[in-house]
């Protein structure tokens, strides 16, 4: 950048581009914490004054590479952390899409990483006294250009920073987990997430960050409301499951999965907010795979979908009408499991117990119905 001051503590509309690709992590709805790696002399510097964030963040001093710095942040990671993204600092147009993809194709393929095609006709040069000369023209179809997050499964990464302490010079940390035998597979990126390295890069991000507050301030957010419903029949000799809670009581429902009407109905909720289909044709029941399998997964697949097609979850409301049991004493339990599984808060969630006052076969207890109502939202 030829400038006195690193180019991450330059601002950009009013923020610097630290606190810009910092902030875009802490408002994702799956980052749970942040490691942020500065050089030892920023960190230990009176003048560096800490971003603040929602979420538990560390700050800890880097090394002298790249895979050193990855490696020491790490380290400061807390054990619960099972999925991790690194990101380059200098990135600080990096999307929540891009980011939910990343985190996807991380947990499912164990490696990930952004990357955009190549457009332009890409030729190989040999330099002869300084000259450049032609030697062969690359197949720009197979060409990628790499950028960040890059994201791993936590297994995987720790494999990754193993080798890359005690390796020559690595570009990111994909090419370690290449070395180290891992597949790495290509997440869709983002043109506009450009990483700041002159000063043309420095006018392109002022110019995003302009165009994307005239479009905040010009756009509401677009609300989707979904209805989702489920039935299943008592029977005996089958766990009672709802909600992914195991419900102590004599029978339990009978389905090709674990019958689990609650998790089913809030599915097929969000699923339909979102307009992308259904929990049958996504799961059916025709398919050996999903032969009692735990439907807490399934809404955990849908809603990553979901997640992927850029919407959050402003609130679920989910009825269960059965003439007994009492779903009250394990509305909290519920709750909190769904919860888990939405990346929200049990208090975006309400259950409620109703009884069909003896009425047809759910008010005779042979079954349980379940309404769901999930409200979706969209920059």
């Amino acid at each position: 950048m030829g400038r006195a001051l690193p180019k991450q503590y330059l601002t950009v509309g009013g923020q610097t581009i630290l606190e810009r690709s910092l902030a875009a992590f802490d408002r994702h709805q799956q980052v749970q914490e942040l490691v942020v790696v500065v050089p030892p002399e920023a960190l230990n510097s009176a003048e560096f004054v800490k971003p603040a964030t929602s979420k538990p963040v560390r700050f800890v001093a880097g090394g002298a590479r790249r895979q050193d710095s990855v490696a020491n942040g790490v380290d400061a990671l807390s054990a619960e952390a099972q999925v991790v993204l690194v990101h380059d600092a200098a990135r600080p147009c990096v999307s929540a899409d891009l980011i939910s993809r990343t985190i996807a194709a991380a947990a499912s393929a164990g490696a990930a990483i952004a990357a955009v095609p190549v457009h332009d006709t890409v030729k190989q040069v040999a330099m002869e006294g300084g000259v450049g000369f032609i030697e062969k023209t690359l197949p720009r179809e197979t060409l990628f250009l790499a950028q960040t997050p890059q994201g791993f499964r936590r297994d995987v990464l720790d494999a990754v920073v193993a080798l890359g302490r005690d390796a020559a010079d690595a570009t990111d940390e994909a090419s370690l987990a290449e070395r180290a035998g891992y597949r790495v597979q290509l997440v869709p990126g983002d043109p506009d997430n450009l990483k700041v390295t002159t000063e043309a890069d420095l006018a392109r991000v002022e110019g995003i960050v302009g165009q994307a507050a005239e479009r905040a301030d010009s756009k509401v957010p677009v609300m989707r409301i979904g209805l989702g419903y489920d039935l299943h029949v008592l029977v005996e000799g089958r766990p009672l499951i709802l909600g992914g809670v195991l419900i102590p009581y004599e029978r339990g429902l009978m389905g090709h999965s674990d019958a689990d009407a609650v998790s089913h109905a809030v599915t097929d909720a969000v699923l339909g907010a979102a307009n992308i289909g259904d929990i049958g044709k996504l799961f059916p029941d025709t398919d050996q795979a999903w032969k009692n399998a735990n439907s807490l997964r399934l809404l955990a697949d849908a809603w990553t979908r979901v997640q992927a097609a850029g919407f959050t979850l402003g609130n679920l409301d989910i009825v269960v009408i059965a003439q007994q049991p009492k779903i009250g004493p394990h509305a909290d339990a519920i709750r909190e499991s769904l919860a888990r599984v939405l990346d929200v808060t049990p208090a975006q969630i309400s259950i409620k117990g109703k009884t069909n006052e003896r009425v047809d076969a759910v008010g005779r207890g042979e079954a349980i119905a379940v309404h769901a109502v999930a409200l979706l939202m969209k920059a």
